[in-house]
């Protein structure tokens, strides 16, 4: 197979690299890796050593078949204002990157099929958060764990181990099937919100729609009802005395206590003044960068299940990694945070038959 340009633009943009930038590492012009991705020029032998050398990325990853790729209107990134371009387009390779191990664990998996409502003519994101709730079944009910509600609805869902606290989270479908990144670096109760916020975006906005703002606030605004619907939060809070009784409430529904104020108040049980203070109050307790009385990081059931056959069959990430002709570190980071057996895979082994994880 000859060299594929779209590979050398996917594993530049991975490592966070301009055309100039990585013409610099390797002893080339600018000109050559635009010519070069541009699939006008093929690179000679000594090009491609010193572009595996600079990247990381095997050799045979850049003579690979094509693949899909995540445009940047596809993905729904939480703060385009802060995110640069080089961060954003390292996040969307690493979904390019996804996409890949999704489609190999996909051939020897049966996953559960997307079963979500469309979403995107409601107005109202309180209303579509209690429609999706009633659709799934979940009632009033606090919700125990979203990564294995998410996966049980088919969305697949991967670990964004990004360098860099600009990318949050992000969403996007590809074709009929909605993938979510989450940043597993964050507290467990900001990685459930930033779950129901993505999931948001997959209901309301899988046809686009509003513009970022009004598109975030939306999202803020369904995930708050998804995990706190209004019902179960007035039968358990009717009245706020004090900060303790929140920090004390708020494991009941995962979620951090400025959330919980953040809810409260738009449902109207705390005043503007009370919340103003409460705000205040949680800064000067440093309860903005760490969560009181946290609660466990949640786990992907799909992903524990598939690394628990694969240890059976004595097959390593670096034999995913090797199939795929990816580095094992992106392997690494797709499923960091999600299930403790990624860490305790084998060196080697054969390859399962399919398996329902349905």
């Amino acid at each position: 197979m000859s060299f594929n340009p779209a590979r050398l633009a996917l594993a530049r943009k991975r490592q966070r690299l301009t055309s100039k930038g990585l013409a610099e590492l390797i002893g080339v012009s600018p000109v050559t890796i635009t010519r070069l991705e541009k699939g006008e020029n093929e690179p000679d032998e000594r090009t491609v050593k010193a572009i595996v050398e600079k990247t990381g990325f095997p050799y045979n990853f850049f003579f690979d078949k094509d693949f899909d790729e995540l445009p940047k209107e596809a993905a729904s990134f939480r703060s385009l204002t802060s995110i640069t371009a080089k961060e954003r387009d390292a996040a969307l390779a690493a979904g390019a990157i996804a996409y890949m191990l999704s489609d190999w664990v996909e051939e020897k998996f049966n996953l559960p099929k997307p079963d979500l409502l469309d979403l995107s003519n409601e107005r109202d994101p309180h209303a579509a958060a209690l429609s999706l709730r009633h659709y799934w079944g979940l009632g009033e009910k606090p919700i125990g764990n979203m990564i294995k509600l998410l996966e049980s609805r088919g969305i697949r869902v991967f670990s964004l181990a990004e360098n860099t606290k600009n990318v949050d989270a992000f969403s996007c479908w590809r074709n009929e099937t909605p993938f979510v990144f989450l940043n597993t670096f964050k507290s467990a109760e900001r990685s459930r919100m930033d779950a129901a916020h993505e999931l948001a975006h997959l209901v309301l906005h899988k046809h686009g729609g509003p513009q970022q703002k009004q598109a975030e606030q939306e999202a803020n605004t369904f995930a708050s009802a998804f995990l706190m619907p209004e019902a179960d939060i007035k039968s358990k809070i009717p009245y706020v005395r004090s900060l303790e009784q929140l920090l004390s409430a708020k494991k009941r529904w995962g979620v951090s206590v400025s959330a919980l104020v953040y809810r409260l108040h738009k449902m109207n049980i705390l005043t503007e003044w009370q919340s103003r203070n409460f705000y205040i109050e949680i800064n000067q307790r440093g309860f903005r960068t760490v969560e009181p009385d946290g609660i466990e990081y949640e786990e992907s059931v799909v992903w524990q299940k598939v690394f628990s056959e694969l240890w059976h069959e004595r097959i390593s990430k670096n034999h995913i990694a090797d199939e795929l002709n990816i580095p094992f570190e992106e392997v690494e980071n797709l499923v960091f945070g999600l299930s403790r057996l990624a860490h305790k895979l084998p060196a080697s082994g054969d390859q399962k038959t399919k398996l329902s994880l349905v």
